[in-house]
């Protein structure tokens, strides 16, 4: 697992962003920080983190988008007690018929995947969401350690925003996990529609 800070400036408030699969930081490096240092993690190849201390810091809040809503929940000892949590295009099963992506659909997505399956599977996530340059064969084991992942613990999830338009994860299953969601128009990706992070809060 990889991070990066895309701000750290001794700010009293902090964002911790987990990203969604294949992703890099560039996925959201354009958003304005607004008075947060912003933490991001990425790259699920494997699920282990450095020891961050986040005492020192007011207000807490756990921002989660498609895959990431569901890795976080590995390390619930460690962001349990922030103070907003909100998921982006995900759920706690995010593998799943009802709930996530259906199963067969996800297995046959791992079983075929190479250069030219990759690169349509972005352009369902967005037609406008920069390269990650991460390579195909990164992804295809981020999806098989995603796959493998057990959780014990979740997180109690705030808020959720659910894309109506979204092909990765059906929305449909998105809201029947949610119940209740904040709707938007758009794909799976979406924060190509914000300017700043205070606006998902």
């Amino acid at each position: 697992m990889q991070y990066k800070w895309l701000n750290k400036e001794e700010n009293k408030n902090l964002i911790v962003f987990f990203n969604g699969w294949g992703m890099s930081e560039k996925a959201v490096s354009h958003l304005d920080f607004a008075g947060y240092d912003v933490l991001t993690f990425f790259d699920y190849r494997s699920f282990e983190i450095e020891n961050f201390d986040f005492s020192k810091y007011e207000k807490k809040v756990l921002i989660a988008w498609s895959m990431g809503v569901y890795v976080c929940n590995y390390f619930f000892d460690i962001f349990k007690n922030f103070d907003k949590f909100i998921a982006i295009n995900g759920t706690q099963k995010p593998i799943d018929d009802n709930f996530g992506i259906p199963t067969a659909i996800y297995n046959l997505t791992v079983d075929n995947f190479n250069d030219l399956s990759c690169a349509k599977f972005m352009k369902k996530i967005s037609t406008n969401l920069e390269p990650s340059g991460r390579s195909t064969q990164e992804l295809k084991e981020e999806l098989v350690a995603i796959r493998n992942l057990k959780i014990k613990n979740y997180l109690t999830f705030d808020k959720a925003i659910v894309s109506t338009k979204d092909r990765i994860i059906p929305s449909k299953n998105q809201m029947n996990f949610w119940k209740t969601a904040q709707e938007i128009d758009g794909a799976h990706y979406i924060f190509d529609k914000f300017k700043s992070w205070e606006e998902l809060l």
